[in-house]
């Protein structure tokens, strides 16, 4: 073979991606003639592309000081310098090439990429412009273009350029990676997840994809998931930084911070300065939380400044650290310079933004400065509100198919299933109506088992018909064998959890919505329905920040008149359904805890167990916000609540006013254990 058919092949290699068989061509030319630049700078490409950056640098250096008037070899040089970080030197290589290379995209495309690295997104995106107009059929134009767009923050026009990427080449996975980026940023959060979703079905194991994936499943009330996605990953690919960091983030929202701390010391703090960013606001975050305060400001003092985009997460440690010293006046300064430094985090990512409102509303609630907060929670909930959009007509038209289709005739006369299994439990209401509560103290006695939110029933009557008129339609015409064979394969999934246990309870509050479908399927089931003043149900849903899709709880006025969209839809099922159904509210279990418990036993046919009394000493993880407080015996403290707000919550109270929904009650009163009466302290 002689040296040009070997060339020839290298060059084969190299395009096709086999860049090992290439280099050992290029390097056997490049030691036969070391004067053979050509040779000298593949071999160099190929070594770059292989991970040793630093010595192709050395070999493309040579290269352009043999050649310096060849534009290929001052081009090369210019790719190696970047990929080591001199983007400066880089970039007047790839300037220098324009014009001896003038039909060539690739001096183009290399600058726009040591622009992007050297923060010059307008830049960089006129280069891009400029390869893409000189190639326009080349995929790797129009991603760059992209990525200058995503760069300048211009998330739908980025968007553009990605999916024309993806025409031309459908399996490009960083492409479907920052397609899900531009989507997310654009807050189309369910677009995101399925770019996602193809990125990985085009590269699976992808790492960016996966540690993306996770995070907007978790976004969308997915988190068992999303922590299971993550863990897989970690499991294949113990370097994957990026699903590290988003495991720690999860499980800090958790507050399983020893948790998260351990998954942090199980590897080396990254070289990369932006992941050790993260792994350091994180490590101290953990820090905190595990009350390790000496420890918190060595990582915070060691992590320094950091770009404006993280600055409120830097400084919201920084609050905590002066919590913990009990500091309150200096807490104070840096929470508003917090909020100073939230106005000018242009670039921050959408969910850092909504973190920091969040915890900007719980501190100044905390020190009683209830429209500052608000403000905080107010903001959180716009952004959200932007990614979970929210229509009045579909619910409406959801609730009013539901009442016409799921009627008494229907639910007491049609074809049922056959089984008579007592032990589904349904614990539904609104968010924050006690649900969980309920949950512990059944799941605390010996003959039952808390199986938690489980999303099985929502998917089933998604998958057997939808949430239109015409899949309710469709539901509540099965026959009895269908009806049958659902609830053979659900009771046996439900079993699988507990096989001992008489009563297995799903706590899904929305499953509200799906009542008529357990009508049908689960004649044995019972079904409790925790109520609550719904001023108070509307604060605490609007002051607590839900990692699900609840789509109505962002706007004041959509979330009163979703909650008596709720209440109409309840009334409804107390009327139809055949299946047992009891009302606890909340305030029970503070006014008489050992009669409510009597009564909840009784409608479940369970023996008194005093554990039930003790539900708070459980082991059994909590993964809804109400985790701290079912942690400790029933208290009062969040009966009356919305009265601190009331001037906030208005919307939220005149939407609950004009459906009718507010309390028949005025007199916010209750009767402690002792029987003595005592006004609600806001």
């Amino acid at each position: 073979m002689t040296a040009a058919e070997a060339f020839a092949r290298g060059e084969a290699h190299y395009r096709a991606g086999a860049y090992a068989d290439a280099a050992a061509i290029f390097e056997r030319l490049y030691r036969d003639a070391p004067s053979d630049v050509a040779a000298m700078r593949m071999f160099g490409l190929c070594r770059l592309r292989l991970g040793d950056p630093n010595g192709a640098v050395e070999l493309l250096h040579q290269a352009f000081v043999l050649a310096p008037l060849d534009p290929y070899a001052r081009l090369h040089y210019g790719i190696g310098l970047h990929a080591v970080g001199r983007h400066q030197e880089a970039a007047e290589h790839f300037c220098a090439c324009q014009t001896t290379l003038a039909e060539d995209p690739a001096p183009h495309l290399n600058l726009a990429s040591a622009l992007l690295a050297l923060g010059q997104n307008q830049a960089a995106l006129d280069a891009a412009r400029r390869a893409r107009r000189r190639a326009p059929k080349m995929p790797q134009a129009h991603y760059t273009v992209g990525l200058a767009l995503l760069a300048g923050e211009r998330f739908d026009d980025a968007a553009e350029a990605f999916a024309a990427t993806l025409r031309l080449l459908p399996d490009f996975a960083d492409a479907w990676v920052n397609l899900g980026v531009a989507r997310y940023r654009g807050g189309n959060i369910f677009a995101a997840k399925e770019a996602m979703r193809r990125a990985l079905a085009a590269a699976p194991g992808h790492r960016a994809a996966a540690a993306n994936l996770a995070a907007f499943m978790r976004l969308t009330g997915e988190a068992e998931a999303a922590e299971t996605l993550l863990r897989d990953l970690l499991a294949r690919d113990a370097d994957a930084t990026a699903a590290r960091l988003n495991l720690v983030a999860d499980l800090l929202q958790e507050e399983r911070p020893g948790e998260a701390l351990a998954l942090l010391d199980q590897r080396a703090m990254p070289a990369d300065p932006a992941a050790a960013r993260h792994w350091y606001l994180q490590r101290s975050l953990a820090l905190l939380h595990l009350g390790r305060i000496a420890e918190a400001a060595a990582a915070i003092a060691e992590l320094g400044e950091v770009p404006n985009a993280l600055r409120p997460l830097l400084l919201w440690r920084r609050v905590l650290l002066k919590l913990g010293a009990g500091d309150i006046a200096a807490a104070c300064a840096l929470a508003g310079e917090m909020e100073t430094a939230l106005d000018g985090a242009k670039s921050m990512l959408p969910e850092h933004r909504i973190m920091a409102h969040y915890d900007l509303a719980r501190f100044w609630s905390g020190q009683r400065e209830s429209a500052r907060a608000f403000g905080h929670w107010v903001a959180g909930h716009r952004l959200l509100g932007s990614m979970q959009p929210f229509s009045r007509a579909a619910y409406r038209s959801f609730v009013e198919a539901n009442i016409a289709r799921f009627g008494r005739a229907r639910l007491h006369e049609g074809p049922r299933a056959h089984n008579c299994d007592p032990a589904p439990v349904f614990i539904v209401g609104m968010p924050r109506s006690g649900t969980t509560l309920a949950e512990q103290i059944i799941a605390a006695h010996p003959q039952a088992y808390g199986a938690g939110e489980r999303s099985t029933l929502g998917q089933l009557f998604q998958r057997l018909g939808g949430e239109d008129e015409q899949g309710i339609a469709h539901l509540a015409a099965l026959d009895a064998a269908a009806l049958d064979e659902m609830a053979e394969s659900y009771l046996a999934e439900l079993h699988a959890f507990a096989p001992g246990a008489a009563r297995i309870v799903d706590k899904m509050p929305g499953n509200f919505n799906y009542l008529g479908l357990v009508g049908l399927m689960l004649p044995g089931a019972r079904i409790i329905h925790c109520v609550r003043d719904p001023r108070d149900i509307g604060l605490s849903i609007f002051t607590f920040r839900f990692y699900g899709y609840h789509p109505y709880a962002h706007d004041l006025g959509d979330l009163g008149w979703y909650i008596a969209q709720h209440d109409r839809l309840m009334a409804h099922w107390r009327e139809v359904l055949p299946n047992p159904v009891l009302t606890l509210a909340l305030k029970d279990w503070v006014e008489d805890f050992p009669g409510t418990l009597g009564r909840v036993l009784d409608f479940l046919d369970l023996p008194y167990d005093a554990a039930c009394e003790r539900f708070y000493e459980q082991a059994s993880r909590v993964r809804t916000v109400s985790r701290a407080q079912v942690r400790q015996p029933v208290n009062a403290r969040g009966l009356g609540r919305w009265q601190a707000y009331e001037q906030q919550l208005q919307p939220l109270i005149d939407a609950l006013a004009a459906e009718g929904a507010l309390p028949a009650f005025q007199d916010m009163v209750y009767r402690t254990a002792s029987g003595r009466r005592q006004h609600l302290q806001p």
